[in-house]
């Protein structure tokens, strides 16, 4: 059977399937699958929701998954990667783009006077680990990758798509146990950080660190981006705000002294001093974990001045959040049993033959794509994850991420709004539109929701996934307010 007659078939089941339980079955299951906007991988949920006058008692209206298709309510799965769900993502990308947006020019509760603070666009990247392929270019032109009279070297001219890019030269002297410990801490580096950046900039202007803190505050957003050697680096916007004395919560211009110039310095100062110790290990040893010397910070003047305008470093962090390790050559998922080759040994001991049973990472059954340096890389988590001084790194669970386990888009609470506040503000929108089709009052005080979900899976079938995709195109909202967000954010 050809692969179109296949899918044909398949989709044909579904058909059959919704027309046989009930005419109408049909025709809900395609505006629950518009609703969704494109989500490959929706939540299934069963429950029920009421509507209740509060005065009253009334029950203005009810809403039960029994009356669906299949009995379940489908809503969107909101994974932020790109890789896992597209439309979903996209969803994500906006709500980053307004919320660093936001804290560079105003808006979402922060004043427009933010453009006039203190402000950079920096870049912290990881250290070297060994050689690596690379395409260096120079005045336009592409440059030999390593030259070299001794020891590992690369005379070709990388294209900017060669898969070798990010490679090892020699891939068994690279430091893999040092490029993994260093993932696992990035994110304690990025913390550990910021606590030296307020005390530089205290030195720096002649104050104790109690002073600084009740005259200026530090805001941040930051977003981690793998480079395509496996290790992640952080972009970051970092401003300067002033306190004010009596409403903590609100963002007040800095004090005079708190310049551009002062700014740039103590992040360079704090990038240079700031380090964090792996766990002792009598194999490994201590390593001490920094960051790279390549540092890159870059003010930010008026809005709209320069190649750097809110637009462009709002896009392009916003980018990068739905993005995870799968840039530089590794799963977008985590390792599952049938990733693993085990094998059973009997070892004897003084106690006795005691037996065991050895995972490995099998090669063979990871998806296509996974490049021989992120490979390395798992495998690296993998071994490491069994040794007990690692054990709170979690390495085995960060594997697919090469030991990376923080979040990618993080920043200081009054840096700008929330991703929280954003969907909130999307929830009661399409709350508000739902009730106006129903004919009942808008005010929220007025009416009382009263809600039961339960998880039933996730996930189309096959051949739900063919008509799915046929339907994403034509996205609609929901007419039917049961879906508390017009159709599947939030249920």
């Amino acid at each position: 059977m050809t692969a179109p007659a296949a899918a044909a078939e398949l989709a044909g089941r579904v058909l059959a399937d919704l027309a046989r339980h009930s005419p109408t079955d049909l025709d809900r299951w395609q505006r629950q699958v518009r609703a969704l906007g494109g989500c490959r991988e929706p939540v299934r949920l069963t429950g029920s929701r009421l509507l209740v006058d509060q005065t009253t008692g009334e029950v203005l209206h009810a809403y039960t998954t029994d009356a669906e298709p299949h009995g379940h309510l489908l809503i969107r799965c909101g994974n932020r990667r790109e890789t896992r769900c597209p439309a979903c993502s996209a969803v994500y990308r906006r709500d980053a783009f307004h919320l660093v947006w936001a804290g560079l020019a105003g808006g979402k509760t922060v004043p427009e006077a933010v453009q006039a603070h203190p402000r950079v666009f920096a870049t912290f990247t990881a250290p070297s680990f060994g050689p690596v392929h690379r395409r260096v270019e120079h005045a336009g032109r592409v440059e030999v990758c390593h030259p070299a009279r001794s020891g590992p070297a690369c005379w070709r001219r990388h294209a900017a798509d060669d898969p070798l890019i990010g490679q090892p030269l020699d891939p068994h002297a690279y430091d893999y146990v040092g490029a993994v410990l260093w993932n696992a801490h990035a994110g304690k580096l990025w913390h550990r950080f910021t606590v030296y950046l307020r005390r530089e900039l205290a030195r720096l202007a002649g104050l104790t660190l109690r002073q600084f803190t009740r005259q200026c505050r530090l805001a941040y957003a930051k977003v981690g981006e793998f480079q395509r050697r496996g290790l992640v680096h952080f972009h970051a916007v970092i401003r300067l705000d002033g306190r004010h004395p009596d409403d903590p919560d609100r963002i007040v211009p800095p004090p005079a002294w708190a310049t551009v110039a002062l700014l740039e310095r103590a992040i360079r100062a704090a990038a240079a001093r700031v380090e964090v110790r792996s766990p002792r290990s009598p194999l490994y040893g201590v390593r001490v974990l920094r960051f790279g010397d390549q540092l890159d910070v870059r003010p930010l003047t008026a809005l709209g001045a320069g190649d750097l305008t809110p637009e462009r470093i709002a896009g392009y962090i916003a980018k990068y959040a739905t993005k995870a390790a799968e840039a530089a050559g590794t799963l977008d998922r985590p390792i599952q049993a049938r990733h693993l080759h085990r094998v059973k040994t009997v070892e004897r001991t003084s106690d006795g033959i005691t037996a065991r049973v050895l995972e490995f990472i099998d090669p063979d059954r990871l998806p296509p794509g996974v490049t021989d340096h992120a490979l390395r890389m798992i495998a690296t988590c993998w071994a490491l994850g069994d040794r007990p001084e690692y054990a709170a790194l979690h390495l085995k669970r960060w594997a697919h991420m090469l030991g990376f386990r923080g979040h990618f888009l993080t920043k200081a609470r009054r840096y700008s709004t929330t991703f929280g506040a954003l969907r909130a503000a999307r929830v009661e929108h399409r709350e508000r539109q739902a009730r106006e089709r129903l004919g009942l009052p808008v005010d929220e005080e007025s009416i009382l929701v009263v809600a039961h979900w339960s998880f039933a899976g996730q996930g189309f079938t096959p051949g739900e996934s063919i008509l799915a995709a046929a339907l994403a195109g034509d996205p609609q909202p929901d007419p039917d307010p049961s879906t508390p967000e017009g159709g599947n954010d939030h249920a």
